[in-house]
């Protein structure tokens, strides 16, 4: 009986892979929630199940699903990397640390649990432990572009000018389509006086998502500095446009203060 029960779980994993490859979620989560239930024990039907309830948004469901696999294999590293992901983004950041440390004593060169765990210490405060880990994570993954953006993040929070830019550098060498690290590279050229460097970073950034108002935002500022208000008053109006159609009003009365100083209504 047990045998045909691991049997019939094990189909009904394979059945829930392929529902995921046909993109019907909700079908793959049934087949893994059956699985689960034919063998308890079977670490790969909780791990997918979590894998595809945290696809679907549902945080605390899949954070259990994850608990669930690392009770059944307490040696599954990606199963705690995974938990820890989840509860990091559900704001659990203590036991988020714990279960993605324990994930790299049994892997350590798994790389999204360096990834998440700089997330995480860069929350909690620990923006050395954040480096260390970011550094990691971005040698062990090495065409990912998050870990040498936040790894920029950190750096831009410490003040180290040179040391961001050349993270967020690579970040649009792994993904020259990286909107956010080409607005970050634009934002510390602009606070170095690198007018022309961080002109070129801002327009990628708008190229490469044009919904992207701060990188209009940005846009603005260096063409303010460099005395060619039309232009500016232009970039400014479209963004806090884009600013107020997006709902974000804090911004949008940014770009207004910026356009009031230019004398424009």
């Amino acid at each position: 009986m047990a045998q045909a029960n691991g049997q019939a779980a094990e189909e009904k994993v394979n059945q829930g892979l392929q529902f995921i490859q046909q993109g019907r979620l909700n079908d793959a989560i049934e087949s893994f929630k059956t699985a689960a239930r034919l063998n308890p024990n079977m670490a790969a039907a909780h791990y997918n199940l979590g894998l595809a309830l945290r696809q679907q948004g549902q945080l605390q469901a899949s954070a259990t699903a994850f608990h669930q696999a690392t009770q059944a294999d307490p040696n599954f590293a990606l199963a705690y990397a995974n938990l820890g992901a989840a509860l990091l983004e559900g704001n659990n950041l203590n036991q988020a640390r714990d279960y993605l440390q324990r994930s790299l004593e049994l892997e350590p060169k798994l790389g999204l649990a360096h990834y998440n765990l700089g997330l995480v210490l860069e929350l909690q405060g620990d923006l050395q432990g954040a480096i260390r880990a970011f550094r990691e994570a971005a040698q062990l993954t090495p065409s990912a572009p998050e870990p040498p953006y936040h790894l920029g993040l950190v750096y831009q929070k410490q003040q180290k000018s040179k040391d961001a830019i050349a993270a967020f550098q690579q970040a649009v060498q792994r993904n020259p389509n990286y909107a956010e690290a080409h607005y970050s590279l634009g934002s510390v050229l602009f606070n170095q006086g690198d007018l022309g460097g961080a002109l070129s970073a801002f327009r990628k950034s708008s190229q490469v998502n044009p919904n992207y108002a701060n990188a209009y935002y940005g846009a603005g500022l260096v063409l303010v500095r460099q005395k060619k208000l039309t232009d500016a008053q232009q970039v400014l109006k479209y963004a806090k446009n884009l600013f107020t159609a997006q709902k974000n009003l804090p911004w949008a009365e940014k770009a207004d203060q910026q356009l009031k100083k230019l004398g424009t209504p």
